[in-house]
């Protein structure tokens, strides 16, 4: 059994029994000299470092160590001996490791000391903590994305409320528009013309101001589940315009094919809607590294009793460590996304008794595709 070690024992059955011992272990363990060289070297050490012990024994323990560390090590040494000064030995900390790739990742390292055959030897256990340093960092994350969560709980609130207070001066503001159509009606002078003109887009701009607001408050009020028979390609429709609410800057230019002669759908609309704007607003932010930036949307059917549609980008696409797991709560692309609207898109779908997923067809981009029960199967 190889352990890695240029360390000679005279009792060769305690040499057996410690080269097991240091075989086993699931830490990894360092033996150096006085002088900094490595004695011994185990193969966890080998997992951790990706060094095999013939190109480690013998030389310095620096190689294993990145800047700083690399830099400070033999004057700490030094000034050991002379002064016993102890900065780490018998105590431990947090420091960092290199790898033979040369990427780091964190350890905590403890250090002994011992006299073996006469001479002064230091004994490093290493405990990898990439992954209690990952977890800590995601567990950060997602209380930063708790309190934004809790944010936008309450800004929801207030849309709704702040809908309700706007919808009454948008019908004053239609109301006056009407009375003042009344008013020139019948006049076929140049100026009344004009001001018929002005006044029939104010009413079409302020409808269209009052739709917004209508569909906003649906959206965000709370309501008990209410599932009807609904045309997906109108529900599709309204989630678009509630999506590109505030993308105006991203320049984002999305194109819809949908079939007029799907069935209809039995659904909750706000849900499902709710799916439409987390994937439309995925897309346009995945696509601001990119120069081409659309959208297209589809619906139709490709299976007997189904309705799908689906959402193609022209953004980076998905990196392959996450497309396999991108419906897993907390799995995400985004530098400050907590991972959780595609999964909760998914429960939704799910929930209709359909499916979401992400489609592959080579180009580049991401599309993504949900197929819903027509409302004939629900029968």
């Amino acid at each position: 059994m190889d352990t890695g070690m240029d360390m000679p024992f005279k009792d060769a059955e305690n040499a057996a029994l410690f080269r097991m011992l240091i075989a086993t272990a699931v830490d990894g363990i360092i033996v150096i000299d006085a002088a900094g060289n490595v004695r011994l070297y185990n193969q966890a050490c080998e997992r951790l470092f990706g060094y095999t012990p013939e190109e480690v024994l013998g030389r310095n323990i620096k190689m294993l160590m990145p800047s700083p560390y690399r830099d400070e090590h033999d004057g700490y040494l030094s000034a050991y001996h002379k002064t016993a000064n102890r900065k780490i030995i018998g105590i431990g900390r947090e420091v960092m490791g290199q790898m033979k790739d040369g990427s780091t990742f964190p350890m905590y390292l403890s250090v002994g000391e011992g006299v073996f055959e006469n001479q002064r030897i230091f004994v490093g256990i290493i405990h990898d903590t990439s992954e209690r340093h990952f977890a800590a960092g995601r567990l950060r994350e997602v209380q930063e994305e708790l309190v934004h969560v809790s944010r936008t709980n309450e800004m929801g609130q207030m849309t709704s409320a702040l809908a309700h207070e706007l919808n009454q001066p948008l019908t004053a503001i239609m109301n006056y528009v009407r009375a003042a159509a009344r008013t020139i009606e019948g006049l076929d002078d140049p100026a009344a013309i004009r001001a018929r003109e002005l006044i029939d887009k104010a009413a079409e701009q302020t409808g269209r101001a009052g739709q917004i607001i209508r569909r906003l408050r649906d959206f965000v009020e709370k309501r008990e589940a209410f599932r009807a028979e609904e045309d997906l390609n109108q529900t599709i429709r309204e989630a678009i315009a509630l999506a590109l609410i505030g993308a105006s800057d991203s320049n984002v230019k999305v194109a819809v094919d949908f079939d007029p002669n799907i069935s209809p759908v039995i659904m909750d609309r706000i849900q499902i809607q709710q799916v439409v704007v987390n994937l439309v607003r995925n897309a346009v932010e995945a696509m601001q590294s990119v120069e081409r930036r659309e959208i297209l949307i589809k619906t139709g059917t490709d299976e007997p009793g189904y309705i799908y549609a689906s959402f193609a980008d022209t953004g980076p696409g998905l990196p392959e460590e996450v497309a396999s797991r991108l419906f897993q709560p907390f799995v995400t692309t985004k530098e400050k996304g907590m991972g959780i609207g595609l999964s909760i898109c998914q429960t939704i779908v799910k929930a209709h008794g359909g499916r979401l997923w992400a489609a592959r067809d080579g180009s580049d981009g991401t599309t993504f595709r949900f197929r819903l029960p027509a409302a004939a199967q629900n029968l």
